[in-house]
């Protein structure tokens, strides 16, 4: 997840992808990288003009696309489970949270959450479990969290050690 946003009320697709796009931007900044192009669904059509220097490729201009794009166009249905699961997985599907502030809150560490139990199996699948069990690690990580178990870095290397990171062991 490059990014999670919230608006009030319930607005048109297409008066969104602007401040998307901002948004992305901001948290790419220090990459250097800018979104050149955005594969969207319909309810974005016609809004080419409100964002220059962004190609945006949706189903309705099927026919003009080269293949990649097309290809783009096809990999778009995968993105749909991620955001099923940022929902299930992450407790998306009801904020405690109270106000618009709230809501904007709930989001943006729903995602954090979801790019942080990614990272932890692409350590594990890698093998960087060992890194996960160093003492140093952990010590480091309790004071960043600032558990109240921070003392007690076996616990926490216990915790580590058995944490279920999407049944990957």
């Amino acid at each position: 997840m490059v990014g999670a946003r919230t608006f009030p009320g319930n607005p048109y697709d297409g008066h969104v992808l602007n401040p998307q796009l901002e948004q992305t931007g901001i948290l790419l900044e220090g990459t250097g990288k800018v979104p050149k192009q955005v594969v969207v669904d319909l309810g974005y059509r016609g809004v080419d003009k409100d964002n220059p220097g962004v190609e945006i490729i949706h189903r309705g201009k099927y026919k003009p696309l080269t293949l990649q794009q097309r290809r783009w166009l096809k990999r778009r249905q995968a993105v749909e489970p991620a955001i099923g699961h940022l929902k299930s997985d992450n407790r998306m599907d009801r904020c405690w949270l109270q106000g618009a502030t709230g809501d904007a809150l709930h989001a943006v560490l729903c995602a954090a959450g979801y790019n942080l139990r990614w990272l932890l199996r692409a350590m594990v699948r890698l093998g960087l479990k060992v890194l996960l069990l160093r003492p140093e690690f952990v010590a480091g990580l309790a004071h960043f969290l600032g558990s109240p178990a921070s003392g007690n870095v076996n616990a926490l290397r216990y915790a580590f050690a058995h944490a279920n990171l999407g049944g990957i062991r």
